[in-house]
């Protein structure tokens, strides 16, 4: 498997959306209020805190794996997880349109879980199953 295959646009796009999602959070508390006012609002205190670093930690490694082309099943799936769960907990009930017609919906997570599995079967289900 090289570094520049057919699929390093794809993997390099999926890197730097999951980093802008991450990093900024990091560094302007957007993870803690997260944690805090989401996650264990809903259920998960007093554990939100460290699942939502958790969350963007992991996308952070799915990101190096991305562009290392390393375990990309692995982080595809773990992210293709996350995305499912959010689209459940957070965007089912806004919609499809992110922006547009409406706000925060489903879009963007169901082409990013496409764009996952592309890069996870790069030639196609049949040759995967092969």
């Amino acid at each position: 498997m090289q570094f520049f295959n057919s699929t390093f646009l794809l993997r390099a796009a999926a890197a730097i959306i999951l980093l802008m999602h991450s990093i900024p959070g990091m560094f302007n508390n957007g993870i803690n209020d997260f944690g805090r006012y989401y996650l264990n609002e809903v259920g998960f205190a007093p554990v939100g805190i460290p699942l939502a670093w958790a969350i963007k930690l992991s996308h952070v490694a799915a990101a190096i794996c991305l562009l290392l082309n390393k375990f990309l099943r692995w982080a595809a799936i773990i992210t293709i997880f996350i995305l499912i769960t959010g689209i459940i907990m957070v965007h089912y009930k806004e919609g499809w349109y992110v922006v547009g017609g409406g706000r925060n919906g489903i879009e963007f997570n169901f082409l990013f879980i496409v764009v996952l599995i592309t890069i996870m079967f790069p030639n196609g289900f049949k040759k995967a199953i092969d």
